[in-house]
């Protein structure tokens, strides 16, 4: 009886090997785990203090494995998000100037209403109200966005005056840690290596303290490695709740979490063999978001490290449950993560980049109507470096270009509120 019951818990059918499932955890672990430090350095960025982000990421991950496991009952892993915490920091705390506090805040509510619209059929609505196009775009603007960060952090491109950036020193030993950690990165994942992006950031880490491109922290936190997080937990700051900007941060970052996690999901659960499992894991993961902002975190996905687990044979909620319990055990570790320079994580934000671009080949750009706000919200989120200036050059075109040529029927309604919304806020940047 306790067998069978443990086996429903997580959602495991008597065909699923044990051993097999715990392997896939352990793979999905090691594949993800790179983000602990990669999304803390980010969270950092807005202003956060790096151990209580390592913290709040590893809490976040724990929770969101756990809610899958029990919850959807597939093999999804769940972290925050790259690409969603480019938005949280260089977008809602650097662009539209919200503090990390209140950022916090918006995730939060950004969660709630996420899991309103997993709980209903809202998510089939909000999906369809915007186009495919745009919706892939999004993912290409913000993987290009990633890729520009990531080659900022590194030094292989730098500031200058004349031309705004240009390519960086490489007698710089940082530069030349990046490259070689880059180079070793790239190989290991074309070769299908388990946890090469891993590796990768470990051996950049070598190599930095090697050439002298990085030094031990100076002054490392003292106590238990929870000191300090009680800044961050539960640390929303709701005094912005009222103004426009927020609601406006709230409905955007709502709709990127809404339709990365809906396609994440449906192609996990397919690839998993439990497509019927779709909801259960758009709801555990809406309840997730909610933990996140709590935690003191950015939104959380379904990781597309999920695959490499899936592909090992997870099959149900115990690959996910192996890797929370695995990410449980990293705060052992989680000390030695601050000695990580960003020489080696940079270039790990330039392969993520790199695989989010890839949603270029699902879009039909044959119609030009189609072809010019997809380039524009692609190009436009780097240069403007911020994702919402970004979208919005996409969305208030879209409508424009389609009414230009007689076919102001193929836009769903919502779109043109979408795009007013858009225009309301560059008036309100105008006038404020």
């Amino acid at each position: 009886m306790k067998s069978n019951f443990w086996r429903n818990s997580v959602g495991l059918a008597p065909e699923n090997d044990w051993k097999r499932e715990w392997a896939a955890g352990i793979l999905s672990y090691f594949a993800s785990v790179y983000i602990v430090m990669v999304n803390a350095a980010i969270l950092h960025d807005a202003g956060m203090p790096l151990r209580p982000a390592m913290v709040a990421t590893l809490l976040t991950a724990i929770t969101g494995c756990l809610l899958m496991a029990f919850g959807g009952k597939t093999p999804i892993i769940v972290v925050p998000g790259m690409g969603i915490n480019a938005f949280f920091t260089y977008t809602l705390v650097h662009s539209m100037n919200l503090g990390w506090r209140e950022a916090l805040t918006v995730v939060v509510i950004t969660g709630v209403l996420f899991a309103i619209v997993a709980f209903t059929s809202l998510y089939r609505i909000l999906s369809e109200a915007i186009p495919q196009n745009l919706q892939h775009a999004i993912t290409v603007g913000i993987g290009l966005f990633l890729t520009f960060i990531g080659l900022q952090k590194s030094g292989i491109v730098i500031a200058h005056q004349t031309t705004f950036v240009a390519i960086g020193h490489f007698s710089d030993p940082a530069v030349i840690t990046s490259c070689v950690t880059l180079l070793l990165a790239l190989v290991l994942f074309i070769r299908g290596t388990n946890g090469g992006l891993l590796i990768s950031m470990l051996v950049g880490t070598g190599l930095a303290y090697l050439l002298g491109a990085a030094h031990a922290p100076e002054k490392q936190a003292s106590g238990h490695v929870f000191t300090g997080y009680g800044s961050l937990f539960l640390g929303m700051d709701w005094s912005g709740i009222v103004s426009l900007v927020f609601w406006i941060a709230v409905f955007l970052l709502l709709l990127i979490v809404v339709f990365e996690n809906i396609g994440l999901v449906a192609s996990q659960t397919t690839m998993a063999g439990r497509p019927e499992r779709f909801k259960s894991s758009l709801r555990a993961l809406s309840i997730a978001n909610i933990a996140a902002g709590l935690f003191g975190s950015s939104p959380v996905v379904a990781a597309a490290e999920s695959n490499a687990g899936i592909a090992a044979g997870g099959r149900s909620g115990l690959t996910s449950l192996v890797a929370g319990l695995l990410f449980g055990a990293t705060f052992l570790f989680l000390p030695l993560l601050s000695y990580i320079p960003d020489s080696a994580i940079a270039p790990i934000l330039i392969v993520i980049g790199g695989l989010m671009v890839q949603n270029v080949r699902e879009m039909d750009l044959g119609d030009l109507t189609e072809l010019f706000p997809s380039f524009l919200i692609m190009v436009m989120i780097p240069f403007t470096y911020s994702i919402v200036d970004g979208m919005a050059f996409g969305f208030i075109t879209y409508p424009i270009v389609k009414l230009a040529v007689g076919k102001g029927k193929e836009v769903p309604p919502a779109l043109y509120g979408i795009a007013g919304l858009f225009v309301a806020n560059f008036i309100l940047q105008a006038v404020l």
